[in-house]
């Protein structure tokens, strides 16, 4: 395809293709529009919190990617002990569940589902299937993803059988879960982002009494290998560090690099999270 010319929105799709981390599994299943008053949010859910639910205000309008769901019969099959928890809900929401909170919070009446229950053929299937919704996500922090997988390794029994299950090496497995050794203080740290995953990674080999001391030395240590910025210029004289991004100036940048569908798609998916990509896609099917 030629320099500057544009694409339309299903080559961008075709581009994305598996790669995108937006539901998968359920992109070829017809959805169906039920009542918010049957659906119920998984009880099992691993994340403490669903974080802000602002980005999703378009829902009243737009649901581009129907909620992933199982029968009530296919869940209490495995777990029974949530049948209070679930109420009298038709279906239990696996992946979505942000989504469903959006709706309830914003007003809208309705969701599109997909039923899927070979996704609860296990207690291990389900759970994963939670988890990777969620990982690598923007609002989906370390902490949360290290318990996460902290809790799949404990039912699947084995790390090498969860390490299968999300399709992650032993050895990132290996590293989130070494952030739960952090002492409660650095586990916040990380959570504000006062604390890089890199240096909490480090700090998780240290005794846990220790660790503080430790992060406290470090930053001391960079505070004063830090250069000397020098005087600090008058305030007419200053110039924005950062200037606003227009579209013209993402589109000139493109056109330097010469950048083709294939190599924006990949970008962009690396750059945007699930809910990002969503808005994308809104953004271009209003302007298509």
């Amino acid at each position: 395809m030629a320099r500057g010319t544009r694409t339309n929105l299903a080559t961008l799709a075709g581009v994305v293709g598996d790669n995108s981390p937006v539901d998968r599994p359920i992109d070829r299943v017809a959805p169906t529009n039920v009542p918010l008053s049957e659906l119920a949010p998984n009880p099992r859910n691993p994340r403490d919190d669903l974080g802000d639910l602002k980005d999703l205000v378009s829902i009243t309008r737009t649901q581009l990617q129907p909620a992933l769901v199982v029968t009530r019969a296919a869940y209490l099959g495995l777990y029974p002990e949530d049948e209070t928890t679930i109420g009298l809900a038709r279906w239990v929401v696996i992946n979505g569940c942000r989504r469903l909170a959006a709706a309830h919070n914003f007003g809208r009446p309705n969701l599109d589902i997909v039923v899927k229950d070979e996704i609860a053929t296990d207690r291990e299937t389900l759970l994963a299937a939670a988890v990777i919704e969620n990982v690598g996500r923007r609002d989906f922090d370390v902490i949360e993803e290290a318990k996460a997988v902290e809790l799949l390794i404990k039912e699947c029994g084995t790390v090498e059988k969860a390490s299968l299950k999300l399709s992650k090496s032993k050895g990132w497995i290996s590293q989130r879960r070494s952030l739960l050794n952090l002492a409660p203080a650095l586990q916040t740290a990380l959570r504000n982002g006062e604390l890089a995953v890199r240096t909490a990674r480090s700090l998780a080999q240290v005794p846990p009494e220790a660790q503080v001391q430790a992060w406290a030395a470090e930053q001391e240590q960079r505070e004063h290998q830090k250069p000397d910025p020098g005087p600090t210029p008058e305030p007419e004289n200053r110039k924005l560090a950062r200037t606003p991004v227009t579209a013209a100036k993402v589109t000139r940048t493109f056109r330097r690099m010469e950048a083709d569908p294939v190599t924006l798609a990949d970008a962009l998916v690396d750059y945007l999270d699930a809910d990002g990509l969503q808005a994308l896609i809104q953004a271009l099917t209003e302007r298509h």
